[in-house]
């Protein structure tokens, strides 16, 4: 069962629904569409600056049991957090379920990454809370603004098709961090050398 949660939270799946939850709120609102871009960057962007501080510098922190921020875990409490949320407004039901729901899916996902002894558990933690944060910002605003209800049959096939063409698939971040994580080092060592 565990796997399954892993692939949900896979960035080859979530990306692309992060991707259809742009249209969905481009469709309302252009700046609430960017904002969800740009929040959703910068929840990234800090995961990706644990991994590369970790594969290139080994900086990690024991006594927490802490390396680096589970990207599953924050993409998927995000990503699906903010997709069932648009979809249950779709569908008349009230929103705060859907939140509810991705929640949820986030922590399993998180789960799962410490079932597979990928992350600890206060990893996983980080990285759910960031997602909820990520969601919790554009979701906000979402409400505010009023987003465009979209046809409930429509947008529920949407995702579904592009989730299943997309599950099962890996992402290769991780296989660049790592490949390129050393030669940043170095090039930052050799600068600082020079510097000095």
């Amino acid at each position: 069962m565990w796997p399954v949660f892993t692939n949900i939270g896979d960035a080859a799946m979530t990306l692309p629904a992060a991707f259809i939850c742009t249209v969905w709120f481009a469709k309302s609102d252009l700046r609430l569409a960017m904002r969800w871009v740009l929040a959703l960057a910068l929840g990234m962007a800090l995961v990706g600056a644990t991994k590369i501080l970790y594969a290139g510098w080994d900086i990690a922190f024991p006594a927490m049991d802490f390396r680096v921020i589970s990207g599953h875990a924050m993409l998927s409490t995000s990503v699906w957090t903010v997709a069932f949320a648009l979809l249950f407004r779709s569908w008349r039901l009230p929103p705060v379920l859907g939140v509810i729901g991705g929640l949820l899916l986030g922590a399993l996902t998180g789960l799962a990454r410490v079932q597979d002894h990928s992350h600890s558990l206060s990893e996983v933690a980080i990285g759910w809370v960031l997602g909820a944060l990520v969601a919790a910002v554009v979701l906000r605003s979402a409400w505010r603004a009023g987003t465009v209800r979209f046809s409930p049959i429509g947008a529920t096939a949407v995702l579904l098709f592009v989730s299943v063409l997309t599950y099962g698939h890996t992402a290769p971040f991780e296989r660049l961090i790592d490949a390129h994580s050393t030669g940043l080092h170095n090039r930052f060592a050799a600068n600082i050398a020079r510097f000095f």
